[in-house]
């Protein structure tokens, strides 16, 4: 995989935070620590999307002829 070379700016209370996750041995260096920021923002995001496609598939799906109460009974009994 190529990598690209950035150049970001941080505040001085955000550089002690990395050069601290560094320090207590939770990455060896800076890149580390951004990358996996990343990863995770990333890995957020597309909860959120299979979330959001969860919900839109939901309120397509119309109105379910049970009640509260008679969901929560199948889904025990693991008809749903």
């Amino acid at each position: 995989m190529e990598t690209i070379r950035k150049s970001i700016t941080f505040t001085q209370q955000q550089n002690e935070w990395i050069r601290l996750q560094i320090e207590i041995g939770n990455f060896t260096n800076d890149s580390e620590y951004i990358r996996d920021l990343v990863r995770k923002d990333q890995f957020e995001n597309q909860k959120l999307l299979e979330l959001q496609k969860a919900i839109d598939q939901g309120f397509s799906s119309g109105v379910s002829p049970y009640s509260i109460s008679e969901l929560i009974q199948k889904v025990d009994k693991g008809e749903l």
